[in-house]
């Protein structure tokens, strides 16, 4: 029976429609290193590990989930954020949701492999990268650790990575455009959370290494994974129309 990965996230995982490109999340992308393997992608923009239990996205994963799937976890953005129905304080509610996620995966059958957040691209005024993420990542390892469930550090290689490149450099990383430069963004946009493709494309790269190296899916399941060619239009954008209705049908599914 063919593998699935299910994606659980917020908006640095989830998939854009194409009247945001180039906005991406890395699980849009990471279909590009993987073949043979059903890539379900269930992370919702806005989304914290609270929200994405307490509405049922988690409930409708683990309906589909079957024995020997996969169930990538990656909260923390979203989760800082004080407001209603998201916040979650880092080693209590966090560690709670996320426990629910890996102890659903495993009733289940399935795998989960918890991924800490990417950082932000946020640079202080000596070019310093600011590391606004706080203690979610170390809460995400403090799980790893103590349930004894595999961790993909996404947010350390991120730091690493951001710092090489700079504040000029994650321009390219990061949703950064000028006026004019595409039409989906007119005005221009300085975004220093969501990434536009090739970021999303060095991320799920990322991701996929690790999948590989500690043969999480056998090897024949990965392509592309050491080749630096992979460019921003083979991301596969949804139609405007077909994210409408997923949108609406993972509602219904959540709502029943």
């Amino acid at each position: 029976m063919p593998r699935t990965l299910f994606l659980a996230g917020d908006s640095s995982v989830t998939s854009r429609p194409r009247s945001l490109a180039p906005m991406a999340g890395w699980g849009q992308a990471l279909p590009l290193f993987l073949r043979g393997v059903s890539v379900i992608n269930c992370a919702r923009a806005g989304a914290s590990s609270r929200s994405f239990v307490e509405r049922g996205r988690l409930a409708w994963i683990l309906r589909e989930a079957r024995p020997g799937d996969l169930l990538l976890v990656s909260f923390g953005l979203i989760d800082m954020k004080r407001c209603a129905g998201r916040f979650t304080e880092p080693f209590t509610d966090f560690q709670h949701y996320l426990r629910r996620c890996v102890d659903g995966a495993r009733d289940c059958g399935a795998h989960p492999v918890l991924v800490t957040s990417q950082e932000r691209g946020v640079f202080d005024a000596q070019g310093n990268l600011r590391r606004l993420l706080g203690l979610y990542p170390l809460a995400m390892k403090e799980i790893a650790e103590t349930d004894s469930v595999p961790l993909i550090d996404l947010n350390e290689w991120s730091v690493r990575r951001w710092r090489r490149a700079g504040p000029h450099g994650t321009r390219r990383i990061f949703l950064h455009l000028e006026p004019g430069e595409h039409p989906n963004f007119p005005e221009g946009v300085a975004d220093h959370t969501h990434l536009r493709a090739s970021g999303a494309i060095e991320c799920a790269r990322f991701v996929a290494g690790e999948l590989q190296d500690r043969a999480m899916l056998e090897p024949y399941h990965f392509t592309r994974v050491e080749r630096p060619d992979v460019l921003e239009d083979s991301v596969a954008w949804l139609e405007d129309h077909d994210f409408d209705e997923l949108t609406r049908t993972r509602t219904l599914e959540v709502v029943i």
